[in-house]
């Protein structure tokens, strides 16, 4: 796995690889770019997203180290999230990247005048970010993961995986705000599926071990992981409880299924970072936040590990192969 120095000397050292037509188009005045992401430095998601992002930002004729400068803060717990949030708005950036609620949350009570582009956050107008999708109107906008309301979906497609299933453990963080309504979506649709639900907590190791140890002693069981910043950081550990304890899984994101999770279904937030880039690009081109639409996603990608499936004793319907973006063997 990639060290966060050597992260961050990929970083420094991307401005090397754009185009030389963004070159002529480059503004001359230094900006300043604060980035702030709940998520570990050396996680591979994140130098995919934030990679993302500078190769964006490179073909708007963004020089790293040249004509842009970047402060970075990494954030993977509310504590830091918090800290950093004070940080990073103490510097005064012209323009902050920041990832999903929490981190949109506490940069907005540190500061409601710096232009923030926001990526992976769910429903901004009830979190308070944006007066409305359409017009922002104060100092943030960018782009939502989903709706909550999608997460029904999840349990849908367990149920067609597994139609004899009964029991499904929703591994969800309390504390995320987030977790609550897609708890309360899976809930809508888990009668008429005939499936009786379990909320799992995901604060910390230890918890989800037992958590999860304790509810596949029982049979025709399936788990649901949310989309939270906390299970991305667990993600290695939940997918390897899943596999241990035989438990069909459905995960919320495509790195999921890719790290070994049995199917995922979810935006693609590596692209948001890259969509991003535009936004930043036109607010430091003089644009405002609260005159920029929120973007909702366009496509939720449905990816399925047929390796995992196969360790599991699962044959997947062909109908639902068909309906997959991803196949991964």
């Amino acid at each position: 796995m990639m060290k966060r120095r050597e992260f961050m000397s990929m970083l420094g050292c991307a401005a090397t690889v754009w185009p030389l037509t963004a070159r002529a188009q480059q503004p001359s005045r230094v900006r300043r770019i604060g980035v702030l992401v709940n998520l570990a430095a050396d996680d591979s998601e994140t130098q995919a997203r934030v990679g993302a992002f500078l190769q964006g930002l490179q073909g708007f004729g963004w020089e790293i180290g040249g004509n842009a400068r970047f402060e970075y803060r990494w954030a993977p717990d509310a504590d830091s999230i918090r800290k950093h949030a004070v940080e990073i708005t103490a510097l005064a950036p012209d323009v902050i990247l920041a990832n999903a609620n929490p981190t949109v949350l506490a940069l907005q009570q540190a500061t409601r005048t710096l232009p923030i582009v926001f990526v992976a956050v769910t429903d901004p107008v009830a979190g308070g970010f944006v007066e409305s999708l359409a017009r922002p109107g104060g100092n943030a906008t960018g782009f939502t993961s989903a709706e909550f309301g999608m997460s029904a979906k999840w349990l849908e497609l367990l149920k067609e995986l597994m139609p004899g299933m009964s029991r499904v453990a929703v591994l969800q963080d309390p504390g995320n705000p987030g977790g609550i309504p897609q708890f309360a979506a899976i809930q809508t649709v888990a009668p008429t599926l005939g499936v009786e639900l379990r909320s799992l907590g995901l604060r910390e190791a230890g918890e989800i071990e037992s958590s999860i140890a304790a509810f596949a002693s029982g049979s025709n069981s399936g788990l649901i992981v949310t989309r939270t910043s906390g299970a991305i950081a667990q993600r290695e550990l939940i997918i390897k409880l899943a596999a241990r304890h035989r438990l069909p899984a459905m995960y919320p994101l495509r790195l999921f299924a890719t790290g070994g999770g049995l199917m995922s279904y979810g935006p693609d937030i590596v692209h948001q970072y890259r969509q991003a880039a535009g936004y930043v690009d036109r607010i430091l081109r003089g644009e405002k936040p609260a005159d920029l639409p929120v973007q909702a996603p366009t496509k939720y990608e449905l990816a399925i590990n047929l390796k995992t499936a196969k360790a599991l004793g699962l044959e997947i319907p062909p109908t639902l192969l068909a309906r997959a973006d991803e196949v991964i063997e």
